[in-house]
C-alpha cells in the first residue's frame, strides 16, 4: 500500500461523522491559511526583504516538498492551494487588516471548532498519533476535489 492511501484511510477513521466532516472542510483550509498567515507575518531579516521574502515562503518549501513525495497529483494540488493561500494574505495586506491579528485569531477559532467537531465524532485527532496528521489533514480536503476531476492521488 502506498503511503498517501495508508495516511488518508487512517486520517479518514476519525473523520466519518458528517459534523465532524464539514467542520473539517472548513477549519482545515482555514488554519493551512493562517498558519501560513503568521509566518508571513513574522519579521524578517533585510536580506529577505530584498528579495521579498518572508518566512512564510522558507516554510512552503519543506511543505511542498512533503506534498510531492506523497504524490504528485497531491503536490500539484497544494501548490495551488498555497498559491491561494498568499495571494490571499496580499489581498489581506492590501486592505490593512493586520495579518498577524487576523491569523492568530482565526487560528484559535478554527482549532476549537476542530476540537468540537472530534469531541461529535468521539475520537481523538489523529494527529496525537503522529504529526505528520496535520499535513495531511489539507490533503484529505482536497482529495475529493481530485476525484471529481477524476484525477488519482
Amino acid at each position: 500500500m502506498r503511503n498517501i492511501d495508508r495516511l488518508m484511510g487512517e486520517y479518514s477513521e476519525s473523520h466519518q461523522n458528517p459534523t465532524n466532516k464539514m467542520i473539517h472542510n472548513i477549519a482545515v483550509p482555514a488554519i493551512y491559511f493562517v498558519t501560513f498567515g503568521l509566518l508571513y507575518a513574522i519579521p524578517v531579516p533585510e536580506i529577505m526583504v530584498k528579495f521579498d521574502v518572508t518566512f512564510a515562503h522558507v516554510a512552503i518549501i519543506p511543505v511542498l516538498f512533503y506534498y510531492f513525495k506523497l504524490s504528485g497529483p497531491v503536490g500539484a494540488a497544494m501548490t495551488v492551494m498555497s498559491i491561494l493561500v498568499f495571494f490571499g494574505i496580499k489581498i489581506l495586506e492590501r486592505q490593512g487588516i493586520s495579518i498577524w491579528q487576523f491569523s492568530l485569531a482565526l487560528f484559535v477559532v478554527m482549532w476549537i471548532f476542530q476540537f468540537i467537531g472530534h469531541k461529535i465524532e468521539g475520537k481523538k485527532p489523529s494527529f496525537f498519533k503522529d504529526l505528520q496528521f496535520l499535513l495531511v489533514g489539507p490533503v484529505w480536503v482536497v482529495a475529493p476535489l481530485l476525484k471529481k476531476m477524476n484525477i488519482s492521488y
